[in-house]
């Protein structure tokens, strides 16, 4: 990167092709930004909207090299980024958000104690590395509880809950000796997400909190405004800044938040564009793909101020049948990612509903 100010032209390098790079690509046209999609399977999502395309595994070296080479800044769609595809790309590139982030949010149990740290309220947990460990995490957080994969694992993917201390072996069998962290279960009301950005001046802007509904451990729908209280929503605001600042952060990234009868607790980080995110493209001006891409590029910071009542919903496996009716509704706008094949679980687009 030769300044910090990204003049018209430059060229953004986005690790990884599906739909956030997609819809990444997009906001850096607008901008008149050139995309260079890396991406390690065929045919992604992004390649048909980016300016160039680099398909290639994450431990090509020389394909990763070239890429960079190619990027005035690079930024990426997805936490799970091998550490040394990074070490390549960073010999000859900026990588923003930076490092730190996605060294944190790569681990669950690093990310727990990060937060943690901070002063945040997070659910109980404990370190699971093998059978004695535990049994010993069962005693101090009991059941119910949750056990995840401490690296890897989305919508819903290498997580086991426990109902009783009966669960404990079959679920530990079901990690395949990955590393795994124990959380305790949290008596939430409802799910609430905060996306915000962070410019290299250190400004800071957020949307509004938005409410979450999970089918099957996969988003279903965001809703803003979410239901809280004044308090409640300059409290959830606040966290995110906090964490945006503890990691010099630089882009947009996601919290996610239990609302709980008495406090708010930090489920986990996302350090990129976010899924519960997605209604900014209908309620804002600034989107947050383009104040993702405004944040990377030294641009100043859009206003996220809402200006409607949005209602997100994913588009899931065959939710793609219904298309054709959702484009005939008033006040929807249909967002679709060009997957050239439906599965079940497989997230195929989204609609926006302005409710008010």
């Amino acid at each position: 990167m030769k300044t910090d100010l990204l003049p018209t032209g430059s060229t953004i390098g986005i690790l990884g092709g599906g739909q956030l790079g997609r819809m990444l690509s997009v906001a850096a046209s607008r901008l008149g930004f050139k995309a260079h999609i890396f991406e390690s399977g065929s045919n992604p999502p992004a390649a048909d909207v980016a300016h160039a395309l680099t398909t290639a595994p994450y431990d090509d070296h020389a394909a990763l090299t070239a890429f960079a080479k190619s990027c005035d800044i690079v930024t990426f769609e997805f936490e799970n980024i091998p550490t040394a595809a990074l070490d390549v790309i960073e010999a000859h590139a900026t990588i923003r958000p930076g490092r730190e982030a996605l060294r944190i949010s790569q681990d669950r149990l690093t990310e727990k104690m990060f937060l943690q740290d901070l002063g945040l309220m997070v659910a109980p947990f404990a370190d699971v590395p093998d059978a004695a460990a535990m049994d010993a995490a069962l005693l101090s957080i009991g059941t119910p509880s949750i056990l995840k994969t401490r690296r890897l694992g989305y919508d819903g993917k290498g997580q086991v809950r426990l109902r009783s201390t009966d669960d404990a072996a079959p679920a530990l069998a079901q990690m395949n000796g990955a590393p795994a962290i124990l959380e305790g279960f949290v008596d939430f009301t409802h799910e609430v997400s905060v996306i915000a950005a962070r410019s290299s001046t250190g400004d800071v802007a957020c949307f509004d909190p938005g409410e979450n509904v999970h089918r099957d451990g996969i988003l279903h729908s965001t809703t803003v405004p979410a239901r809280l209280s004044a308090v409640q929503r300059t409290d959830a605001v606040l966290m995110a800044a906090k964490v945006l600042n503890a990691l010099d952060y630089v882009g947009v990234l996601g919290v996610e938040i239990f609302v709980t009868r008495k406090e708010l607790i930090v489920n986990e980080i996302a350090p990129r564009v976010h899924n519960s995110g997605h209604w900014t493209q209908n309620g804002c001006t600034v989107d947050q793909f383009e104040q993702h891409i405004r944040a990377i590029t030294g641009w100043p910071l859009g206003d996220g101020t809402r200006f409607a009542d949005v209602v997100m919903e994913n588009l899931i496996g065959d939710d793609m049948d219904r298309v054709p009716a959702l484009a005939r509704e008033s006040d929807t706008a249909v967002h679709l990612y060009g997957k050239s094949e439906t599965k079940p679980g497989r997230k195929m687009g989204h609609v926006n509903r302005i409710t008010r």
